[in-house]
């Protein structure tokens, strides 16, 4: 009789395949992976965690840092930084009551208005960096500094609400209007949280011009090789523009969002908006193990910062702790997605 044996090559061959698709499984679900586990965590400790109005407030808190790590995104497609984004939102803030308290603006106005002044920041970073040859970091860095400043002189450096004493010692006479107040403080169907609406048509468009169309594919061209796409009939100027113009649009719809939620022109307003975007576009390349820019991952990584922060919130964890730990989930999330895979690459 013939005893039937396994040939050891195959066997070899399946045990590595099993343990490719093991790895190609954890490095495209990292987030996914941690995100679930800190559901579960939180929901045990806090069983109000997981109630409807909670998750709610968490996609309310994150829609800002989304709509602008969204617009990140874009300049990092192209191989570039927005470091003004933060500087942006915040200096929207102050122009949007400003706009209404000081010049008496209605709620349309104010709102073209800002998006205007984001749009052309967008443009000013663009020149700088296309017809100057600045580097991106470097000529973002300088506009953050110059709006940071610039926010300030209009009113000395005071936040701007109704009542405001202007430097010139008269009084503001306007008032934030109330239809302006809707887009922060407004729910659909009492549910969904306008500003959380908001977050997902920014996410979905930017998603289809970056994903499904031509202009999509030539933004990602001129981040592997821009001199490759220019030879190959790609305006790398004008899509440049086009991309520092997309994130300071959405920076200052950020701003604006924030204006209408907090009613006034908070000075401090946008601090930390800079570090979150970017955390959030940075767990964007962990998503599905792209390991790319792309707009629904930073979407999916700013509500995980979102779920991260509110749980510690709940759990009463020191506020002096959250940012070592959201550096440590972060620095989890890219380990799985980079190092668990590597050596299948």
């Amino acid at each position: 009789m013939t005893t039937v044996t396994d040939n050891p090559n195959q066997t070899t061959a399946a045990t590595a395949s099993r343990t490719r698709l093991v790895q190609e499984t954890i490095r495209r679900g990292a987030v996914f992976i941690l995100l679930a586990s800190l559901l579960l965590l939180f929901s045990i400790a806090e069983p109000a965690f997981l109630t409807l109005s909670n998750l709610m407030s968490i996609l309310q808190a994150v829609a800002v840092v989304a709509i602008i790590g969204a617009g990140v995104t874009v300049t990092l497609a192209i191989g570039g930084f927005d470091l003004s984004v933060g500087a942006v939102a915040a200096s929207g803030v102050m122009a949007a009551s400003y706009a209404m308290i000081v010049l008496g603006l209605g709620a349309g106005a104010t709102v073209a208005l800002v998006l205007a002044f984001g749009a052309l920041v967008g443009a000013f970073n663009a020149f700088l960096i296309v017809r100057l040859k600045i580097p991106d970091l470097l000529a973002t860095l300088s506009v953050m500094f110059l709006l940071t400043g610039l926010q300030l002189i209009p009113t000395a450096g005071r936040s701007i609400s109704a009542g405001l004493i202007l430097p010139d010692g008269s009084t503001a006479t306007g008032k934030v209007d109330p239809a302006f107040l809707l887009i922060g403080r407004s729910s659909l169907a009492g549910i969904v949280p306008l500003p959380v609406v908001l977050m997902l048509v920014v996410a979905i468009l930017l998603h289809v011009l970056t994903e499904r169309t031509r202009t999509g594919r030539l933004l990602f061209a001129i981040g592997g090789n821009a001199v490759a796409a220019r030879l190959a009939g790609a305006n790398t100027a004008r899509l440049k523009v086009l991309a520092y113009m997309l994130s300071g649009t959405l920076a200052s719809l950020g701003g604006i969002i924030v204006a209408a939620r907090v009613g006034r022109g908070d000075v401090s307003s946008g601090a930390s908006l800079l570090m979150d975007s970017v955390a959030a576009s940075l767990i964007g390349f962990a998503v599905l193990g792209l390991r790319r820019p792309n707009v629904l991952g930073t979407a999916v990584g700013a509500v995980f910062v979102g779920v991260l922060l509110n749980g510690l919130t709940m759990l009463n964890a020191p506020y002096y702790t959250q940012d070592f730990v959201k550096g440590a989930v972060l620095v989890g999330a890219l380990a799985l997605t980079y190092g668990v895979s590597r050596s299948a690459d």
